[in-house]
C-alpha cells in the first residue's frame, strides 16, 4: 500500500515546489523590473536634467511658479520628490488596506506598476520650458513605485518558510541591484557615447529615462503571470460585513489596523527601531554624490562609476548576509550590519580629498551593507506581521523607509551649516545608526513573533 500511495504524494510535493519556485521567481524579477526606477530616474538622471529644464523656465529671478508658488529653480527637483513623498504615505496605507480587504494584490501591485512605468516613458517627452510636465510625472511615477512596491512585500511571508525567508528576500534584492545596474550600465554607455550616435544630450536623457519605464513594464509581465491574486492569509471578515462600500470599508479597516497595532507594542518598537537607523542609511545613500564632489573633489564621472560600484556589489552583500543570516540569525546579522555602516562612516569622515580609489573602496563598503542590511530588515519584519494583514502592516513599514526619510537630511544639513564641512555633516548621521541599533538590540524577536500568532524560526 505504501508503494501505492507514495508515489503521488512524492509527485504532488514535487509541483507543489516546483509551483513555489514559479512564484518565487516572479518576485525576484518584480523587483529586476521596478529598481530601473529607482536607479536610473531617481538616483542618476532625473535630477539634473529635471532641474537644468526648470532654470531654462525660470524668470529673471531664477524662480519658477509652480501652482502659483515661487521657488528657487535649483530647488524644484527636491521640493518635488518631497511632495511625492508626503502623497505617497496615505496611498500606501489605503491601498494596503484594500488589497488585503479584498484579495486583489497582484492586480493592485501590477495596476500601479504599470501606471508608474507609463508615467516613466512619458517623460521622453521632457524638454524645453515643461518642468510642470516633469514634477507631475515624478509624482505619478513616485507614488506608484512606492505603492507597488509595498504590495510586493505583502508577498514574502507566503513565499518562504519562516528558517527560509531571510535567503528568499536577500535574493529578492540581489535581482533588484542586478537589474537596476544592468540597464543603468547600458544607459551611461548610451549618455557617455551620445555624439557618435548622433543625439544631443538632452534627447540621451531622455530615452535613458523613458527606457526606465519600458523595462518596468515589459518585466511586470512575469510578476503578472506568475503570482496568485493573495498574497497571505485571507482575513476574518469585518464588522459592517459586504454591504460596506469597498473605500469607505477599507478606510474603517485602516482606522482599526493602526488602532490595532498598539495591541502589538514589540512589533512597534522594532519598526522604531528601523525607522531610525533605516533613515540614516537613506540619507548616506542620497548624500553621497553630493559628499563625493563637494567634499572629496570627485568629477561626475567618478560619480556616476561609484553609483554603478554600489550597485554592483550590493548584489553579493545581499546575498553574503542572507548566508551569514541562515547561520547566525537575521537579528544578529542586521546589528552586525548597523556596526559596519558605523565603521564605513568613520572612515568617510578621515578620507582623503581627491583620491577617486578611496573614494570607490568606501562605494564598495557601502554596497557590501546596504543590500543585506534592507533585506534582511524586510524579512525580519515579515515574522512580526498578524496574518492577513501583510499589505497594511508593509505600507506602514514602507511609510517608515519612505514618509521619514526628512530626519537624516535635516541633520546632515544642519551639521553643515554649523560647521560649514561636509565631513561634520556625514559623521552625524552616526546618532542614527547608534540609537537604531540600541532600539534593535532590546527587541526581544522571538516574544514579538509569538505575539502575533507565527511560528518561530530556528534562528533569529
Amino acid at each position: 500500500m505504501n508503494t501505492a500511495t507514495h508515489p503521488p504524494d512524492s509527485a504532488a510535493a514535487t509541483s507543489d515546489r516546483d509551483a513555489l519556485r514559479r512564484m518565487q521567481f516572479g518576485w525576484y524579477i518584480n523587483d529586476w523590473a521596478n529598481a530601473a526606477f529607482s536607479a536610473t530616474v531617481l538616483t542618476v538622471f532625473l535630477g539634473p536634467y529635471l532641474t537644468s529644464i526648470a532654470k531654462d523656465a525660470a524668470d529673471a529671478s531664477g524662480n519658477v511658479h509652480p501652482l502659483g508658488l515661487s521657488i528657487r529653480a535649483g530647488s524644484y527637483f527636491p521640493y518635488t520628490v518631497s511632495f511625492s513623498v508626503l502623497l505617497s504615505v496615505g496611498a500606501m496605507l489605503l491601498a494596503g488596506t484594500i488589497a488585503d480587504r479584498t484579495g486583489r494584490h497582484k492586480e493592485m501591485m501590477c495596476g500601479f506598476a504599470y501606471l508608474g512605468a507609463t508615467a516613466t516613458m512619458g517623460m521622453f517627452f521632457l524638454g524645453g520650458n515643461r518642468y510642470l510636465l516633469g514634477g507631475g510625472l515624478l509624482v505619478i511615477a513616485n507614488i506608484a513605485y512606492a505603492v507597488s512596491v509595498a504590495l510586493s512585500y505583502a508577498y514574502l511571508p507566503g513565499l518562504a518558510s519562516p528558517d527560509e525567508r531571510d535567503a528568499v528576500s536577500s535574493k529578492g534584492w540581489a535581482y533588484g541591484y542586478a537589474g537596476g545596474g544592468l540597464l543603468l550600465v547600458a544607459n551611461l554607455a548610451l549618455f557617455e557615447g551620445h555624439e557618435a550616435l548622433g543625439v544631443s544630450s538632452g534627447t540621451a536623457v531622455r530615452i535613458c529615462l523613458a527606457s526606465a519605464g519600458l523595462w518596468w513594464a515589459l518585466f511586470t509581465v512575469v510578476p503578472l503571470l506568475r503570482l496568485p491574486s493573495r498574497a497571505g492569509v485571507k482575513p476574518a471578515r469585518t464588522e459592517g460585513g459586504e454591504g460596506d462600500r469597498p473605500a469607505e470599508g477599507s478606510l474603517r479597516e485602516l482606522g482599526r489596523t493602526l488602532r490595532g497595532m498598539r495591541r502589538y507594542p514589540l512589533t512597534l518598537l522594532y519598526l522604531a527601531a528601523f525607522l531610525c537607523y533605516n533613515d540614516g542609511i537613506q540619507t548616506v545613500v542620497s548624500q553621497a554624490s553630493l559628499f563625493g564632489s563637494e567634499e572629496l573633489g570627485m568629477d561626475q564621472t567618478s560619480l556616476v562609476a561609484a553609483v554603478l560600484l554600489v550597485q554592483i556589489v550590493a548584489i553579493g552583500g545581499a546575498l553574503l548576509l542572507g548566508r551569514i543570516a541562515r547561520r547566525y540569525g537575521a537579528k544578529r546579522t542586521v546589528l552586525g550590519s548597523l556596526v559596519g555602516w558605523v565603521i564605513t562612516l568613520a572612515l568617510g569622515y578621515v578620507m582623503p580629498a581627491h583620491k577617486p580609489i578611496w573614494f570607490f573602496a568606501l562605494a564598495c563598503m557601502i554596497g557590501l551593507v546596504l543590500g543585506g542590511s534592507q533585506a534582511l530588515s524586510r524579512s525580519l519584519f515579515s515574522h512580526l506581521i498578524p496574518a492577513g494583514k501583510e499589505a497594511e502592516y508593509f505600507s506602514v513599514y514602507k511609510v517608515s523607509d519612505r514618509g521619514t526619510s526628512w530626519m537624516g537630511p535635516l541633520v546632515f544639513g544642519l551639521a553643515y551649516e554649523l560647521t560649514g564641512s561636509y565631513r561634520s555633516a556625514i559623521i552625524s548621521l552616526l546618532v542614527f545608526f547608534v540609537i537604531g541599533f540600541a532600539v534593535l538590540a532590546k527587541v526581544p524577536v522571538k516574544r514579538a513573533i509569538e505575539a502575533v500568532g507565527n511560528p518561530v524560526p530556528e534562528r533569529l
